[in-house]
This record gives structure tokens, sequence and C-alpha cells, in this order.
């Protein structure tokens, strides 16, 4: 590739195929896309065809199966070779070029290449951090922001003849080929560590002790008789949060098995305040979720633990002793199915689904001794290192695909 670095005063990329040459021309993103008004009855759809902001996957990673579908509706009708943009919260970076035809919800925009450039080369221009900056410019509302589509159509782009956009666009798919195999590798290796750890929760799987005789049987313990529980931080005002003491947000409860100190945030708490320290080996759950599934609990699996709080739509669950219950075991074992089937079933509400600790704390487990608990925690960490690697992986490739973007087109 040739290097235009010294050509920064023309309409060109800083990277580029040494065949081409001359000036890219400046269009709106307006003049590339169509306006979509075809619609569809999601009686004629499928979770194998529906896309919803839930099941495009952040950080342009595609899209996954949907796990439910409106009913007696129409939807936005898609076809394949479309670009689908997840308009709520524009910075997750949900952009899916459509490999089949299909329908989506409204908050879903379609993009419809209208024969101006390559259908590849225009997922390109849009499945970038430049455009998405630019969304985020023009974004109404705090908790739940959405783009504006009459800001967005008029993102100013540059097109190349049709041959350089074919061409940019084939090498550049080449490393989304390989970045979407490395998101396979590691789903390979989620279902397995689910699978597994599954029938090591439900008995269906045992290990063996150094000698290879089995292991004692389980036992059933209540958690009123093995720890307590404690709540989160309360009280603060919005002034408070961005200094001070770490604290862990609901988000991480919700989405992070292992929760680690540096990706925490900030709040200002008082000597005088009398507020529990979160731990290490505390368990820690949402208080309340939009649905039962929705229900988040996380692990603190940090050997020093300073000062850190807790999210006061949180509660967490201390043990009076790691010799009944070990910690990195217990990371897997509260978020495994069998055991949030439990939790699911004490979580009351009708619009939201709440959690009480007094009904928390009647539930009882079955447990294996401390030294099969060991042998279960040492497997299934180690499957989550080989997932940590491939994700690390998946990273880098990632990375060397944004400045590729950066370089390659305007």
């Amino acid at each position: 590739m040739a290097n235009n670095n010294n050509t920064k005063n023309l309409n060109v990329p800083n990277l580029r195929f040494p065949e081409f040459s001359g000036e890219w021309k400046k269009k709106h993103l307006s003049e590339l896309v169509g306006d979509i008004k075809d619609r569809i009855s999601t009686s004629s759809l499928s979770v194998d065809n529906y896309v919803s902001t839930e099941n495009i996957l952040q950080n342009f990673q595609g899209v996954t199966l949907a796990t439910s579908l409106p009913h007696n509706t129409n939807v936005t009708a898609f076809r394949k070779d479309d670009i689908l943009f997840s308009n709520i919260r524009p910075y997750l970076k949900k952009i899916w070029y459509a490999s089949y035809d299909g329908g989506c919800s409204t908050d879903v925009f379609v993009f419809r290449n209208s024969g101006m450039c390559s259908a590849m080369f225009l997922y390109h221009l849009i499945a970038n951090d430049k455009f998405i900056n630019y969304v985020m410019l023009g974004t109404k509302g705090t908790k739940m922001p959405r783009g504006d589509k009459q800001q967005i159509i008029q993102y100013v782009v540059y097109l190349p003849s049709k041959l350089e956009q074919n061409k940019i666009a084939t090498f550049l798919s080449l490393l989304d080929s390989r970045i979407e195999a490395q998101i396979k590798i590691i789903e390979k290796y989620e279902s397995l560590i689910k699978g597994i750890g599954n029938k090591l929760f439900s008995f269906k799987m045992r290990f063996k002790t150094n000698d290879g005789n089995d292991f004692p049987s389980w036992k059933t313990k209540s958690f009123e008789n093995i720890g307590k529980t404690f709540s989160g931080l309360s009280g603060k005002a919005k002034e408070d949060f961005g200094i001070g003491k770490p604290y862990i947000q609901y988000k991480q409860v919700f989405d992070t098995p292992q929760i680690q100190i540096q990706n925490c945030g900030l709040v200002n708490v008082l000597d005088s305040e009398n507020q529990n320290n979160v731990k290490y080996g505390d368990i820690l759950f949402t208080v309340s979720s939009e649905t039962p599934d929705e229900i988040g609990m996380s692990s603190v699996l940090l050997d020093e633990v300073d000062e850190m709080y807790l999210n006061s739509f949180c509660f967490g669950y201390r043990l009076s002793s790691f010799e009944v219950l070990n910690p990195l075991y217990a990371s897997y074992f509260f978020r495994d199915s069998s055991f949030r089937n439990k939790v699911v079933k004490i979580a009351q509400g009708s619009t939201r689904y709440n959690i009480s600790k007094s009904e928390f704390i009647k539930l009882k487990i079955s447990l294996p001794c401390i030294e099969e608990q060991a042998r279960i925690a040492s497997f299934l960490s180690a499957v989550d290192e080989k997932i940590k690697e491939e994700k690390e992986i998946l990273a880098l490739y990632l990375i060397q695909k944004n400045h590729l973007l950066r370089q390659m087109v305007i």
C-alpha cells in the first residue's frame, strides 16, 4: 500500500492501494442510502430473522438470535445487504451488515444502499468510531440517548471509484472474517464452561479425589446459617459520585461475573458514615430488575480490598467462613442456572421484580465438601482463563481494524 501522509490537503486517505490515484468525492449519507418504508408482519417472522436492539451485538460484532418477537404487529422490513443500526445508546456500536432478509424493531435504523457505492464499503463507512462519535453529537436523552435521524443522514463521507471501494471493502472484510471466527471460538468456550458447570452443579458430573475415591455426598446448607446479608450504599447525592472511594455499580453486578476494583466508579464516603464495605468473597445481587431473567449476581475476587462500596440498588451476602464455601467456587455456582432458578422464584413484582433479603436468606443449597469445591473451581477457572486469552486476541484484531479504518477511509 502507498502512504499518502504527504497529501493531507487532498481528499485522499493516509493509506491507499498503489494502483489508485485521484481525490475522493465528498458526499452526504443521505445521498448513499434510501428511505426505507417497507413493512412486514411479525406473523411472517421468527426469532431466526427478527432483529432488535437487544440482539445486535456491541462493538460491530454482528447479531445473535432474538429471544422473543412482538406479536400481531408490523415492523420495518430489511433485506440482505442492508445495514442495521441500533439507535438506542449509539455508543454501544451496534451495527450489523444483514446476511438475510427479515424484520426489525422501530429503534433499529435500516440503511439501504442507493447504488452510488459498494454495499460493503458503505458498511465500513458506517461501522466505525468516527461515525459513532458523529451520531453521539446529535443524541437526545440522558439515560437512553437516541440518535437524530435527520442529523445522522447529514454525515459527510468521501467516495473513491467503485473499483477502489470494492478492493478496500474486500480487504477489510477479510479481517472481519477473522474477527467473526474469533468470536465463534469464544462462544464455544463459553458454551463449554456453561454446559460443564451445569452438569457439575446438578450432580451429573463429579470429580474424584487424588487417590481415585469418591468425594463425600453433598450437604444441604441454609444461607442464614453460613453467612449474612448487607445493604448497598444509600443516601448519596449526584455530586458525591466521581470522587473518593471505589464503588460497584448496578450494571457491573448484572453483567460481570467477577468484579475487579479497577473497573469500579468512585463515590465520596465520609468517615462518619456507618456503611458496610465490600470484601473479598462477597456475593452481590441486584435488588430490582425489569424481568426475572435480568436478576444479576456477581462476586468480588480481589485478594485485597481496601475500601469498596456497593450501589444502593444492590445487596451483598457475606460468608461467615471460607471453610464452608470457597469464594471462587461460589463465583461460578451463584451464576449457574440451577441456583438462578431458585432466586428467580423468590423475585416478586409486575412491572419490576424485586428480591427481598429476608426471603433470600431462607434459601437452602447443596454443597460439596471444601476439597471438591476447590477442584471444581480450579477446573472452571482454567477454562475462564482460556476465554480471557481468546478475548484478548479478539481485542487486538478490533484495534487493528479500527487503525486500518482510520488510515484507509476518510
